[in-house]
């Protein structure tokens, strides 16, 4: 049987750890926003987060429907189009979105036959 002692001081360990991980951004924010690396980093990171997100899954998807990437890839072109012309994110992803949800629906296989 395992002490009790041994368990209580492995969850206290624990939750400092989980505290300690969670305050480090507040308690040195100041020092993070000033630093050139991080501020390099805001720059560039979360375009490619998104941009590496975007193709998994466009990938992913591409390949589970034997009717080709054509959805995939006007549903993401129409978004493109969107936010160069008009810089409003939800109505590019609204729009993208329901694109591709309209392509791929069996009951809307007129609508796929086009591409």
């Amino acid at each position: 049987m395992i002490d009790s002692g041994y368990v209580v001081g492995v969850i206290a360990a624990m939750g400092l750890v989980t505290f300690a991980l969670r305050a480090v951004p507040f308690v040195g924010a100041q020092w993070l926003q000033k630093h050139p690396i991080v501020q390099r980093l805001g720059e560039f990171l979360p375009l490619a987060i998104m941009t590496l997100l975007l193709v998994h899954s466009v990938t992913g998807a591409a390949l589970e429907h034997p009717g080709g990437p054509w959805p995939e890839l006007l549903a993401v072109a129409l978004v493109v189009f969107l936010q160069w012309r008009s810089r409003n994110a939800l109505l590019s992803i609204v729009l993208g979105t329901c694109v591709y949800v309209l392509m791929r629906n069996p009951g809307l296989g007129w609508l796929t036959e086009l591409f």
